[in-house]
């Protein structure tokens, strides 16, 4: 993996495990959807992990905006939401989600996901 600035797109509900995944990977924070489609648009980003309740756009649009979009097509998108319906996850995931996670979460399972996709082969 290039030693380019890694950058994760996170929502505020996400802090307690968002201070790991920054002094591992340098990522950028943002609070508002706007704010993650302009970070994933100026790229690079390395990974997203993205919250279906969004508080301007609901997740799944925006999983589906930046898929349509760029070199976002490829960023890994790790869902992580308190929606642990089925739709909600067969929604994300044929949006484009790469994993799909509900809270309460292991931070522990977060931090080895994000490990394992910021280190897989680029296709």
């Amino acid at each position: 993996m290039e030693s380019a600035q890694l950058k994760c797109t996170l929502n505020d509900e996400v802090q307690t495990t968002f201070h790991s995944l920054t002094s591992t990977f340098g990522p950028a924070e943002t609070k508002r959807t706007v704010e993650a489609i302009e970070q994933v648009a100026l790229g690079p980003v390395a990974l997203m992990i993205l919250d279906l309740n969004m508080p301007d756009m609901h997740g799944v649009d925006v999983l589906r905006f930046i898929r349509r979009h760029g070199t976002s097509r490829e960023v890994p998108v790790v869902v992580l939401t308190t929606r642990g319906d089925d739709a909600s996850r067969d929604a994300a995931l044929s949006a484009g989600a790469t994993q799909y996670m509900t809270k309460p979460f292991v931070p522990q399972t977060l931090l080895s996901a994000a490990r394992d996709l910021l280190e897989r082969p680029v296709l």
